[in-house]
């Protein structure tokens, strides 16, 4: 299917600046895009996402992505979607964060080959500019009319905006120019809030160039759930693309437990499942949804992109042990991740502790009367094996790998002894 259609039966078309003229380059030859962010902190979270798989969408199609990093605009603070000034960050801070995303980056394109993606930092350009020079060689071509238009500066008029935030759409078309210019770059795209940005980088090229220069802009909706809360955050807050603030198996736990409303258009949004793929996973939701297998090749193809398949398969691993209460095939650091939330308690020692005794310390049952019951009635679980005995000694032949111990009360309610 044609580029811009794929786009458009995907539902990740919001705006463009020239349609019909996109079309007839795409359709001629192959271009040069770029989408850009800057480096807030050291990781990406799923927010980030769509305007690169986006990006990466064109490299399927031969187009060349380019991938921008802010080390200068990470600098300064783009006032889009806040109503108050972002702290500034310190070089070291920021150099710091352009490495992160950098090797984040390095998952989602492919660096090799005749359209491998290129990675640029706009420090490279920007960063030696003097102001005589910025306020001469662009400064004068973007008018202050022109900019105060913008939505994102208009609605922080009243509020108050800051001179270095203001130039912040000046700067970014500065990005898009010099593409343009040095790497031959005829397209921007970003998320919706982008548009402001984009069409004054596209106004620098018109009249920085020779005439008929042309470039186009094209950005993309704000992702949204249907039940009105935010995307992007679970139970616990953001999930991150960084495994060590977001484990593997919590990012696919987050796409997994996607709802039916949503879950065909994240499908297409987030993965590159063909058409007759999403349409044969949007059935089976209206006819078989308890099976939920629009979910799981969600989950299955966001966390293999993103993390590999090892952690794909260890975040499988850990999912089913939890669903049939079979644990103790789990290694302690599968534990360690799975059960990341639950009530965890610290014995004082490694030797024998009566279970009954045991229970109340760590308060999985109420009382010693409540805890023979529990046992008694084969509420008790140890590593997902019943214990009937309300003479059971927990000892060291029931820790996995010497660290854990994990406990069941009913059908959901664990607990880690250490």
């Amino acid at each position: 299917m044609e580029m811009l259609q794929d786009l458009k039966w995907r539902g990740i078309i919001y705006q463009q600046t020239d349609e019909e003229g996109l079309k007839n380059f795409l359709d001629s030859e192959k271009i040069s895009l770029y989408c850009g962010m800057d480096p807030t902190a050291d990781s990406m979270h799923i927010g980030h996402l769509l305007p690169f798989l986006t990006l990466r969408r064109f490299q399927q199609h031969g187009h060349r992505p380019l991938v921008l990093v802010g080390g200068a605009t990470g600098l300064i603070g783009d006032p889009s979607g806040k109503s108050e000034e972002r702290k500034l960050q310190t070089i070291e801070a920021v150099e710091h964060n352009v490495n992160g995303l950098k090797a984040q980056l390095k998952r989602i394109f492919d660096f090799g080959g005749e359209n491998g993606a290129v990675m640029v930092n706009n420090y490279d350009w920007i960063g030696s500019i003097d102001m005589i020079t910025f306020l001469r060689d662009y400064g004068k071509y973007i008018g202050i009319n022109y900019m105060l238009a913008k939505d994102t500066i208009s609605s922080r008029l009243e509020t108050g905006i800051s001179f270095t935030e203001f130039t912040y759409t000046i700067v970014q078309a500065m990005d898009f120019n010099y593409l343009y210019q040095n790497l031959d770059c005829k397209l921007q795209i970003g998320g919706s809030d982008q548009w402001g940005n984009i069409t004054t980088g596209l106004e620098l090229i018109r009249k920085m160039n020779d005439e008929g220069a042309k470039a186009f802009g094209l950005t993309i909706p704000l992702v949204t759930k249907a039940d009105g809360t935010k995307f992007g955050k679970s139970e616990s807050g953001t999930v991150w693309l960084d495994p060590e603030k977001t484990t593997p198996y919590e990012f696919y736990q987050f796409w997994i437990n996607t709802a039916d409303a949503d879950v065909v258009k994240y499908l297409k949004y987030f993965t590159f499942l063909s058409h007759e793929e999403i349409d044969a996973l949007a059935e089976s939701v209206q006819k078989e949804p308890h099976l939920r297998k629009a979910q799981k090749a969600l989950a299955e193809e966001m966390t293999r992109l993103i993390h590999g398949k090892e952690a794909l398969q260890q975040a499988i691993k850990i999912t089913a042990a939890l669903f049939s209460g079979d644990v103790k095939n789990l290694t302690a650091e599968e534990i360690k991740v799975g059960f990341k939330d639950v009530p965890s308690f610290e014995r004082s020692s490694k030797g024998a502790s009566g279970l009954v005794d045991l229970l109340v310390e760590a308060k999985i049952s109420s009382s010693k009367r409540q805890a023979r019951e529990d046992i008694q009635n084969g509420a008790i679980s140890i590593n997902g094996d019943k214990v009937t005995d309300h003479e059971y000694l927990l000892s060291e032949k029931d820790m996995i790998e010497g660290q854990f111990t994990l406990i069941r009360r009913g059908k959901k309610k664990y607990t880690l002894i250490k």
